[in-house]
């Protein structure tokens, strides 16, 4: 042990159980890079041979235009898929009847560029897609905005328990200890709208997301 070590390793015992504890939060905005989105079809037709194979072809034309709009298909994964009986109320008989045969295929798509992101969407929707829900934006790799809201929140803590300190005539004297709070992720809510026109792209707006993370630290003081 040097000595340079042991002048500050007495004053934490000196200063054993007097403590301020205090919390601090840091925040980093940057804009999402990533989209995923559920994109499918429910059909109902009146054999299950027919809705089976309406389903297929609709599905594969999906399936065709979102990888002609650029994503890889390694970034297409079915997500919902079931045939079953529809039903309809009879008035006539007073119950329910059996009206055909429900298909459903549902597939999440990863947009890794988000310039390709609407003309994703209307490819789909024009190949013949029913449903369109899920949106979600993120970042890719939110680990160097973690490490920056971190180190934000650990300086956010000290500046706060050296005013504590301040106020009550005393000083820092070293790090007791920290614990690395829950990081909150609040992802924007993209604006999606569907023109009427059939020439008219689909706009998405994609803002920017905002990582937020927290630690607690309890300082020694003297």
């Amino acid at each position: 042990m040097s000595k340079t070590d042991r002048p500050a390793k007495a004053d934490l015992r000196r200063t054993s159980g007097r403590t301020i504890t205090v919390s601090g939060t840091g925040s980093v905005a940057a804009s999402p890079d990533v989209a995923d989105v559920r994109l499918g079809i429910r059909i109902t037709r009146p054999t299950v041979q027919e809705a089976r194979g309406s389903a297929a072809d609709l599905m594969g034309a999906i399936l065709a235009a979102v990888r002609a709009g650029g994503v890889d298909s390694a970034d297409i994964r079915t997500t919902a898929l079931s045939l079953e009986p529809h039903y309809e109320h009879d008035r006539t008989a007073g119950k329910p009847s059996l009206a055909g045969y429900q298909a459903t295929n549902i597939v999440t798509v990863t947009v890794r560029d988000l310039e390709r992101l609407g003309p994703v969407v209307d490819g789909a929707l024009e190949a013949g897609a029913t449903s369109l829900d899920g949106l979600t934006l993120r970042i890719a790799d939110p680990s160097p905005l973690e490490a920056a809201a971190r180190r934000a929140a650990v300086a956010d803590a000290r500046s706060r328990a050296e005013v504590l300190a301040s106020a009550a005539g005393v000083s820092i004297v070293g790090v007791v200890s920290m614990v690395d709070g829950v990081g909150v992720t609040p992802l924007p809510t993209p604006r999606l709208a569907r023109a009427m026109a059939d020439t008219a792209p689909t706009p998405i707006e994609s803002g920017t997301t905002e990582v937020s993370l927290s630690v607690s630290v309890v300082y020694a003081i003297g």
